[in-house]
Parts: C-alpha cells; structure tokens; sequence
C-alpha cells in the first residue's frame, strides 16, 4: 500500500495546484490560493471522513498532506504562466486522482464494515467534492453538474471494483483495473463529447 500512498500524494499535490490555479485565475490573494489549494485536495476525503465517522480525519493525522499541499500552491503561484500551458496534463492528473481517490475512499468505507453502497458513494465523494467546494468558494457552477461526465466514471469504477473483488482474490488487481476504468471512461467522455445532458 505504500505505492498508493505515494500515489495519494501526488493526487494530492495535483489537486492543490489545480485549487490554487482557479485562485489565481480569480485573482484572490494568497491566502485565497492556500484555501482552494487545501479544500480541493482534501475537502473530498474531509467529508467523506466525517460522514462515515473516521476522525480525526486522515490529512490531520499526516502532516505530509499538508506539506504537499503547500507545495502545490507555492508551485502554481510561481509557475503560473508554464502550468497554464499543461492544460491537457493537470487534467490527466486530476483524471488519475479522482480514479485513485474513488478506490481509496471505497476501501477505507468498506473496512469500517458500512455496505457496498454507501462505499461506492463515499468514494465518489472523495474523488469529486473537493473540486465542488472549490468551485462553490470560486463562484462557478461545480463541474460535476455540468454537462461533463466526471462523478458518473466514479460510481462506475466503484462499481467495478465490488464486481472484481468479489470475484477474484487479487485486492491490488481490482483496485489498479477499476482506477483505470474511471480514467478511461473520464478521458474518452472528454474526448469524444459525452454527457448526460437532459434535453
């Protein structure tokens, strides 16, 4: 687990910079970076942590997490104009994170012993609603209630990670097959335009 965990931080690290871009684009200050940096990294597994009753809540119980989210408003707010230019990779990152945190947050519910269901829904919750209060604090319409797939690829993951855990005994298997079904499904609904618009 400890390739996860250091996976864990660089979907961390990824997801501060992304925090403390929209800061910047918005032109708060930098204590306005630091908030959307720390609420988009770990406001997802925050209220997944409490919902499920698991406090203090991981992030407070590794002070790692919350130097690598520094890190990550101090990288945006020093390389602003290059990090603009890697569009295309922080979305691949942000799309590898919110596969890694589905999983992850989907384990840590299921070995509190709460059932299936609610697991697949507090992976989701880790994965995207850091990126909802982000967009909520910025004033923008959260994106998992646009047009775009992103929190659907997440239930679907979580799905298929009960389905394969079930059926064979490889945990690391299922784990690393179902991140990557959530990545491919989010990068082919980016790329060939799906959505669940209702017309």
């Amino acid at each position: 687990m400890q390739y996860f965990y250091l996976i864990d931080l660089a979907g961390t690290f990824v997801f501060a910079i992304s925090g403390a871009s929209a800061a910047a684009d918005r032109k708060f200050d930098v204590f306005g970076a630091l908030v959307l940096g720390l609420v988009t990294a770990v406001g997802g597994g925050t209220l997944r942590d409490v919902l499920i009753g698991s406090t203090p809540v991981g992030w407070m119980l590794d002070l790692n997490y919350l130097l690598v989210i520094i890190a990550g408003v101090i990288t945006s707010l020093l390389f602003k104009r290059f990090i603009s230019r890697l569009h295309k990779t922080i979305f691949l990152f942000d799309t590898i994170g919110i596969g890694l945190f589905t999983i992850l947050g989907l384990q840590k519910t299921l070995s509190l012993g709460l059932s299936p269901i609610i697991a697949v829904m507090m992976g989701t919750v880790s994965a995207v609603f850091g990126g909802v209060i982000r967009d909520v604090l910025a004033n923008e319409v959260p994106l998992i209630f646009r047009k775009e797939i992103y929190a659907t690829a997440c239930l679907f993951g979580g799905t298929i990670y009960l389905l394969l855990s079930q059926a064979i005994a490889n945990d690391l298997f299922a784990a690393l097959f179902s991140i990557v079904c959530v990545i491919a499904i989010r990068v082919l609904a980016v790329l060939k335009h799906w959505s669940l618009t209702i017309k």
